[in-house]
Parts: structure tokens; sequence; C-alpha cells
């Protein structure tokens, strides 16, 4: 066989040695398992066909050594246990062979062969009664795994509805078939529907198997997706309890702690995970995302690079490290990515990674052109992929002007909850907040709590429930005087979730809050509000250039971003009319060019006495998680002021549409860069 043949994928490769194995070919799957495990020596599925093919052959002692190795490498794997159970009862060595059986079901107990097998090699050593429990339940799961089989072969189809009905009637027809339970809620959870019954499915297939890791890994996928991320890492936590030697349910957790804001927690289930399996690409990243945030660059640059060697394709790895901001790649990476982009079957949220990497890139060698190249067809792409109603932003945006006018603001105020604790960052997003931010955590008495999705979640559950299918931002016309003061107790209650320190008042930094101004004024009449401003096509430039992990799907589209801007533009002037001195505007470029004036401003605004750490901000150690985490560990620069220039003429439409707005900027804002 040539090198040609060898190379062929793996799963062309696995598919073969199954087909050889069906048509009683064992000798012909041992060849192709050798000669993809030439090149490729630590692959377990191969290692593990390779001990099937040669059990078939009755060469009993070198299958056993085959999977004893493949052992080595995944220790914790209720497959292989089995697999060399299987081998030792065949030797006849059945006490060795019952310690694997039952390691393996230990690890999954819904392995009906394996209780088979078991009951076998209990029977052959007198253990008859033993043996019986085992195959009574080797016939229950069997009979269970059949149902689930057929429908795990019906969602593979598409055929979701069918799927859904018959694992619903495998639940009916046995309320403990965990397996049934797991299958439904990973089908609900892939179309994200239903997701409260899929959290309820998984709760009770952990209740009636608290040994089942998958259904506690699944379980902690749901929590995920419906934000409930301290749950979520309770139920990652039992599954490191459960397997404290695999790898993934430490990866799963580290990724809770971060969701949570649990920063050094995370770190250390990512370090954990890592450790256990180096070759995990995504747990590399996800530890890489996680030293980031520490601030710890070369840390989260080698784990970067190592996740790049194991998956060469990974092109949301390539983007991360642009998203360093402060990093520039090596030259052998650039053309790495550059090749990857030439494939024909790179799929296409690598290839969006790709293109935003390499608009960095070209960026930071000074080829503009060609930077705008890759940025623009990057958000071409991306555009596609995701959702976004212009129209529909546009009209609850004048809902909310329209509801909270001046007149039903002072009608309700003085009426919430009187902590002054929060002070809310609002703007666009890479328009300076984290800025704000990080000179704010840099106070004696601030503690810096990043974004936080709270008040969108209150605001969307006000008359959720209501009849007449009235929502926000016209249900709050209903709210009773006690309503509001509720509303703060809410926000405040949920924040304490998010907190490390008893400083009296803390940062909330998401900038799509700035919607909420009203509802904030009238729930935490004491809350502070600081709109962080940038020059309109610097901040417009800002966010065509970043590839966010999820939201902000109007910045990938230059006109909806400029309508996005007109319409932020718009709501911060009503709060400036109906709200006079209620939120302090604060402009990145007069922040950068006179801080200490900017600095006393806003800790005036906030209340604050004047401390002079504020000014040297960037020496504040703290977990930052926005894309600005590494420039805002820096002394303050000059070199992002009117960087629009250097593409002004790709902005014609920006030019146009924002013309108006940009004519009434301050001079210093309007000139900056020049």
């Amino acid at each position: 066989m040539t090198m040609a043949d060898r190379s062929i994928g793996k799963e062309q490769s696995i598919a073969s040695a199954i087909a050889a194995m069906k048509a009683n070919r064992p000798l012909r799957a041992e060849e192709i398992c050798r000669d993809y495990l030439l090149l490729n020596p630590g692959c377990k599925d191969h290692l593990r066909l390779l001990g099937h093919a040669l059990m078939k052959q009755n060469r009993l002692e070198e299958a056993e050594r085959q999977i004893r190795f493949a052992l080595t490498l995944e220790p914790r794997s209720p497959q292989l246990m089995e697999d060399l159970g299987s081998v030792l009862a065949l030797r006849e060595q059945y006490a060795d062979a019952i310690i694997f059986f039952k390691n393996a079901i230990r690890l999954e107990p819904r392995l009906p062969l394996a209780h088979k097998k078991l009951g076998q090699a209990l029977a052959a050593i007198g253990m008859g009664e033993d043996a019986d429990r085992e195959f009574e339940e080797y016939l229950e799961l069997d009979k269970n795994k059949g149902v689930v089989a057929n429908a795990v072969a019906e969602l593979q189809a598409g055929l979701f509805d069918d799927a859904v009905k018959t694992l619903q009637q495998a639940i009916k027809d046995n309320p403990k078939n965990v397996d049934a339970m797991r299958y439904l809620a990973g089908a609900y959870l892939g179309k994200k529907v239903q997701l409260d019954d899929a959290e309820a499915l998984l709760r009770q297939a952990a209740q009636v198997a608290p040994d089942y890791v998958a259904a506690w890994m699944l379980l902690g996928s749901v929590l995920m997706e419906r934000g409930k991320y301290l749950d979520a890492i309770e139920a990652y936590r039992s599954a490191t309890r459960l397997a404290p030697d695999d790898a993934e349910p430490w990866a799963g957790l580290g990724n809770a702690y971060a969701r949570a804001s649990y920063v050094e927690e995370s770190a250390q289930a990512f370090a954990r995970s890592v450790t256990l399996d180096p070759d995990m690409a995504g747990s590399q990243m996800g530890y890489a995302h996680i030293l980031k945030t520490l601030g710890d660059q070369p840390g989260a640059l080698k784990a970067y690079r190592a996740a790049i060697r194991i998956k060469p394709d990974f092109g949301e790895v390539y983007w991360s490290m642009a998203n360093l901001k402060v990093f520039q790649f090596e030259d052998a990476e650039v053309v790495a990515m550059e090749k990857q982009l030439q494939r024909d079957d790179l799929s296409k949220s690598a290839e969006i990674h790709f293109r935003f990497a390499l608009g960095k890139a070209c960026e930071d060698l000074g080829d503009y052109d060609r930077a705008w190249h890759y940025y623009h067809s990057g958000n071409e792409a991306q555009r596609k992929q995701v959702q976004y109603d212009p129209t529909d932003f546009e009209v609850r945006q004048t809902k909310v002007t329209e509801v909270f006018s001046r007149e039903f603001l002072q009608e309700r105020s003085n009426n919430g909850c009187a902590d002054a604790d929060p002070i809310f960052i609002v703007g666009l997003p890479r328009s300076g907040s984290t800025l704000v931010e990080q000179i704010l955590a840099s106070h004696s008495q601030v503690e810096g709590t990043s974004e936080l999705p709270i008040l969108g979640r209150i605001a969307g559950s006000i008359g959720r429930y209501r009849r007449d299918n009235k929502a926000y931002p016209e249900s709050v016309r209903d709210l009773r005087d006690k309503d509001w003061r509720a509303y703060g107790l809410q926000y405040m209650e949920e924040s304490r979730r998010h907190r490390a320190t008893d400083k009296p008042f803390f940062t909330d930094k998401l900038p799509n809050n700035f919607p909420h101004v009203g509802l904030i004024h009238l729930a935490l009449p004491n809350a502070k509000i600081i709109n962080a401003r940038r020059h309109p096509l610097d901040s417009c430039l800002g966010g065509y250039k970043q590839l966010f992990g999820q939201g902000q799907n109007f910045t990938y589209d230059m006109f909806e971003l400029a309508e996005y801007y007109k319409q932020y533009h718009g709501v911060m002037t009503h709060w400036h009319t109906v709200l006079p001195g209620k939120v302090l505007d604060v402009h990145y470029e007069e922040t950068v060019t006179d801080l200490d004036a900017q600095v006393r401003r806003i800790l005036t605004h906030c209340g604050l006495p004047f401390e002079e750490q504020c000014l040297r901000f960037h020496e504040t150690e703290r977990a930052v998680k926005t894309a600005s985490s590494e420039q805002v560990r820096q002394p303050i620069y000059r070199g992002a002021l009117g960087k629009w220039r250097r593409y002004e003429k790709h902005l014609g439409p920006w030019l146009e549409e924002l013309d108006e707005i940009i004519r009434e900027l301050p001079e210093t804002v309007r000139n900056a860069g020049l």
C-alpha cells in the first residue's frame, strides 16, 4: 500500500475496517487499521478496531496487548474496559475479566453487552445468582437500547418529530429509561426548543441513575444554554466526581465557571482538563480564553498555539489570537491562514474566523486595502449566518422613547430601590466602555464586574404572561409604584451572584443597556449611568472589525450598522432631554488626550473622591472579559485615535449616513487622529 493510500481520512478508514469485519474479513480489517496507525499511532478508535480484528482471528494475546495500550491513552473508556474483559474471558481468565466488566459498567451502567458478558463470566466461576441478575439487566437494557437506537437513527435522518415521538413512547413504556430521557433532552437542545423540558428530563435521569456521567454532562450543556450558570457548575461538578480522570467534564466545568465569572476556578478546571488530555483542541482554546481574561498573554498564546497544532483548521483560535489586539501574528501563521482559505472543504465558520483574523494581520502590516478586503468579506459571510431585523429594532426604540416620556418619568419617580451601588456603563461595542470600567475599577470603592445580563432579562419579563400580549416597553405603563422597587431589588439580588468583594459600588458595563436608561432611573433612581462615546466612524469601524462570540448582529452589514448607530444616538439624545444630568457622556478621544480631567469628571459624576490610582488604571490587576482586555492593561496611547482615516475610501456609506452626527461632535473628537 502506498503512502497516499495510508493518508485517507479517519472516518473513511474506520468505515472500511468495519465493512471488512461485517464481511467476515478480519485480516483485511487488521491491515486497514495498521496502515492508518502507521501515521496516526495514537488513534484510539483504530486501536480498538484492531483489537476486535485480532480477537476475530483468535490472536488473543496480541489483541490484549493492543487494547491495554489503547487503555493507557484513554484509561476511563468503558468500551475499552469491556473489550479487555472480553479478551480475558476468551482466554478463560474469568476473575480478571469480571474486574474489567464491572469497571466498564461502573463508568457506563447502560452497556447491555457488558452486563451479558459479566453474567457469562460470573456463571463460568459458579456465581449463578449474581449471573442471573446481570442477565436480567442485559435483557432490560437491550430492549431499551433497541428503541433508543431507532430514535437516534431518526434524528440522524433529520426526522426530529418522529424521533421525539419514539423517545416519548419509550419513556412512557419505561419511566426509568434514562437513555431515552438523555436523547430526548439532546434532541430538544439541538433544536433549542423546550429547554425547560430538557432540563427536567435530565434531572430525572440523574435521579434514576446518579452515576450516569453522560446525563450530567448534557444537563450542564442545557443549563448553560438557559443561562443558569451556577446550576451548570453543579452539574459538571457531579460529572467530575464520577469521572475525575476524564478531561471533558473538567472542560465543561471550566466553561461554566467562566460564564459565571469565577475566573480563577475556571482556570483551575481548564488546567486539569488539558493536563488529563492535552490533545483536546477545544479545551486548549477555553484555557487560553481564561488565561487572556486573567492577563496572562504568554500563557494564552501557548494554549492557543497548542490548539492549532492539534487542529490546524481551527479558525476560531486564530481569531482569538487576533482578538488579543496588542498581539501580532508571525509570518508563518499568516501564510498558514491564507492556505486554509484555499481549501474547498473548509467550514463556513472556520472561513469567517480566518477572514477576520487575516484582516487584523494585514492591518498590523499596514496593508489597509487588503485588511478591508478580509474584514468586509468576513462580515458579508457572517451576516448570512445570523438573524437581525433592523426594522424591528427601530420600532422597539421608538416605543421606548414614546413610553418613557418626561411626564411618565416624573410621575413615577422616587418609587424604586434606593440602593446606589450600581454604576451602569452603556454605549456601543468598541467605543471605550472597557476603558471607563477599568478606570472605575481602579478606585478603592468600586468593583468591576463586567457585563451583567440582568437588566435585559428584567425588561423582557415585564408583561411576559399578560393575556393581551402587551410586552415591554408598553407593559410598564401598568406597573404599580411598588413594582418599580421590586424590580430594583430583583436587579440587586441577581447582581450579588456576580460580585466577589464587599466594595460599596460595582460596575455593569453591558453596552446594550442604553435603551434601558428610563427603566434604570425608575427601578434604581440612585444608580449612576455613563455613556461611553467614540467618533461614530471609529465606533462603527471597531464593530465592523470585530467578530463577536454572540449577539451584536447589527455589526455585520455597513448600512445596518450605520442605522443602528443613528438609533442609539437618537435614544441617548432622548435620555439627555427627559433626564437632564442623569447620564454622563464620556468621549474616548477626550479621555485619551486629557486623562486627568476626564477621570475627575467620571469620579465626580459617580460621587466618588479622586484617587491617583485611577490615572494608573493599567496597573490594576483584575479579570477583564471583553475584547479590549489587553488594551486596558496598557498605558494610555493615541494610536487608536482617528483610525477610521486609514480606511476612509471604503467608508462612503457611513460618511454619508452619519454626517449630521459627526458635525455636532466636539472639535477634539471630530479632529482626532489628524
